[in-house]
């Protein structure tokens, strides 16, 4: 493996984390979003079970990050990353065998597993390897993964939809796309780090209020991610106006998130991580809203763009953070940051998806996400001023 720590060059490593992300991210997690209108209109899926669906996806991307937050053996690490890649087509294929809701859960469940795999592992090992060569310990490209892992999903089940009308063969032929990401992130994954490769890193002192605010505020990150990553597509086409709009309004969310990550790399280094985090929460919560505030397609699609790029930022800059300062092992430091934003992920789709199901419609759902969103805006903002400027 030294010997291929040799031979991969940063763009390879780059490169192979994207396709990585797409198809663990993209297949495993966000293809669910732009076919949940097809599940629901020809499968009978309700609101109630598409939320129910999502949590147990984040339940399972959970589960992974507990394993990932324990895990020290770099070896097994890298064998988690490894079986995610191939098991996010698995279960991006088996969701077209059946419509029976217990296996749904299932695939929802595993493909969950592989978003750890992808989101945590494969940050973590890239990360190390940019550290250890020096290079600079940024995420940013690394994180245009899941804005091109939106637009895969997007473009790609919109495209499926006029060849096939029905949602299984839609599900088959999207795993049949990920064999395309499968080998280049197969071919160039980040080598197994040795044990001991960054031990003279250092790294600022982390407190244990830094920790718990940095958990807090990502809890309300991830509650303002999920709900319109699960169920912006079923609340676009739900607007009389803007029926047949929402695979659309999806796709403008990877798009604006492609470039963010740039955008939000140079950001933070002129004004600090932390308010960097700040500026992203706000525009994040106006995008949430405007979709309550006018049901216009100008409105809808303000709204996916905003929501595109700054989520994106937020992720990026939190993971990097707490990565940059535990550099003996930065994915295990995400995984256990990330324990708070898979919890909010379990919690705010059944939330949603029962709120929407008593009122029919998803008004009020948003505006307690923007309420989860601000909360998450004044932890942050309680920061001691020293960690402000970090």
């Amino acid at each position: 493996m030294s010997e291929l720590s040799r031979v991969l060059q940063p763009w390879q490593v780059l490169t192979g984390g994207i396709c990585g992300l797409v198809l663990t991210i993209g297949l495993a997690r966000f293809a669910y979003t732009p076919l949940l209108p097809s599940l629901q209109a020809q499968a009978g899926l309700t609101d109630a079970g598409a939320g129910g669906l999502a949590a147990i996806n984040y339940a399972g991307y959970m589960t992974g990050a507990l394993a990932t937050a324990w895990i020290d053996d770099v070896r097994w690490r890298h064998r988690m990353y490894s079986m995610g890649l191939w098991l996010a087509i698995v279960t991006t294929a088996a969701m077209a065998l059946t419509d029976w809701m217990p296996s749904w859960a299932l695939w929802r469940f595993l493909g969950g597993l592989c978003g750890a795999a992808g989101m945590l592992l494969g940050s973590g090992l890239v990360l190390g390897w940019l550290m250890r060569q020096g290079r600079r310990p940024e995420l940013g490209v690394f994180f245009m993964g899941i804005g091109l892992s939106i637009v895969v999903t997007a473009l790609g089940s919109w495209g499926l939809a006029q060849l096939w009308p029905l949602w299984s063969f839609q599900w088959l032929a999207l795993a049949a796309v990920g064999l395309v990401f499968f080998i280049p992130a197969w071919r160039w994954r980040p080598p197994v780090p040795p044990q001991v490769a960054v031990q003279s890193l250092g790294a600022p002192a982390v407190t244990k209020r830094w920790l718990l605010t940095m958990a807090g505020s990502y809890f309300a990150a991830g509650w303002g991610f999920v709900i319109s990553a699960t169920f912006i597509v079923a609340m676009v086409e739900r607007e009389p106006a803007l029926a047949g709009k929402g695979t659309w309004a999806w796709a403008l969310v990877g798009l604006a998130a492609l470039p963010a990550v740039f955008v939000w790399d140079r950001v933070a280094r002129r004004i600090g991580d932390t308010r960097a985090l700040l500026l992203a929460f706000g525009l994040q919560t106006c995008a949430i809203v405007m979709p309550v505030l006018s049901g216009s397609l100008a409105a809808a699609l303000v709204g996916a763009v905003g929501y595109g790029a700054t989520f994106i930022g937020i992720v990026s800059l939190t993971l990097a953070l707490v990565g940059r300062r535990s550099p003996n092992n930065p994915g295990k430091a995400m995984a256990r940051l990330t324990l708070s934003y898979g919890a909010a992920q379990i919690i705010a789709p059944v939330v949603a998806g029962a709120m929407a199901q008593a009122t029919g419609t998803f008004h009020g759902a948003l505006w307690v996400t923007a309420g989860v969103m601000s909360a998450g805006m004044a932890l942050l903002a309680s920061l001691p001023e020293e960690q402000l400027k970090n």
